[in-house]
């Protein structure tokens, strides 16, 4: 079974500095029918104005990882990390039994656009941490992972059965991620269009997948898809 969730239906938040889409229920955005999707609980398209930013502000229980997708973030938590991340990186933090961050984009000019993505953890109380990596070069081939609960080849470390498939695909190529028995997939679209086991998705869109042996997906147009194999 595979269900559709376009990018014009999701929840919107517009401030002067902040122009954020909401897949899931987020903050005073509430729909009962999308409230998550398995252990995966946000995903928020975020744009944010020079000089805009999320002041300091606590969480607790929850694997939050970002994706940037143009522009540069610039991150501080209460941990001592300071770092800025870029296209082609992605973060993790585990906030744990709970952690204090803010999140910045110090250019004059361009805005910063990325993917906030919030996973449940397997239990509560894990010690918070933090990663960054730069994706591998075989994202640009087809489905590559990027977050796992082993983290291993590079990945970041998910606590949680869960892990994160990204691919960057050039018009006309396609990739394809297996499905184990009893496993789903959400597949988010960040740029570009694709065609998902027959189904046509734009930029913005995710599809959730249960029951198919496999996602796959072709590239209908310069494209760059995450997706999430969960339990």
């Amino acid at each position: 079974m595979i269900t559709i969730r376009r990018a014009a239906e999701r929840g919107h938040t517009h401030i002067d500095w902040l122009d954020s889409w909401h897949t899931f229920s987020f903050g005073e955005y509430y729909d009962p029918k999308h409230v998550d999707f398995r252990a995966l609980r946000v995903i928020n398209e975020d744009r944010v104005a020079p000089g805009g930013g999320f002041g300091t502000h606590a969480h607790r229980d929850m694997e939050i990882v970002t994706y940037v997708l143009d522009g540069a973030l610039e991150h501080k938590d209460s941990l001592g990390n300071g770092s800025v991340i870029r296209p082609g990186e992605i973060q993790r933090m585990s906030a744990g039994t709970g952690i204090r961050h803010s999140e910045f984009n110090g250019s004059r000019d361009g805005a910063v656009h990325f993917l906030q993505i919030w996973i449940l953890p397997e239990r509560t109380g894990i010690p918070p941490g933090y990663e960054q990596r730069s994706l591998p070069d075989g994202v640009r081939r087809g489905f590559v992972r990027i977050a796992s609960p082993d983290g291993r080849d590079g990945a970041v470390t998910l606590h949680q059965d869960a892990a994160i498939h990204a691919a960057q695909l050039m018009r006309g190529t396609s990739a394809e991620h297996a499905l184990a028995d009893g496993r789903h997939a959400w597949l988010q679209v960040a740029r570009g269009a694709v065609t998902a086991n027959g189904q046509a998705l734009r930029a913005g869109d995710g599809a959730a997948f249960s029951g198919e042996r496999a996602v796959q997906v072709h590239a209908d147009e310069d494209a760059e898809v995450l997706l999430f194999d969960l339990a």
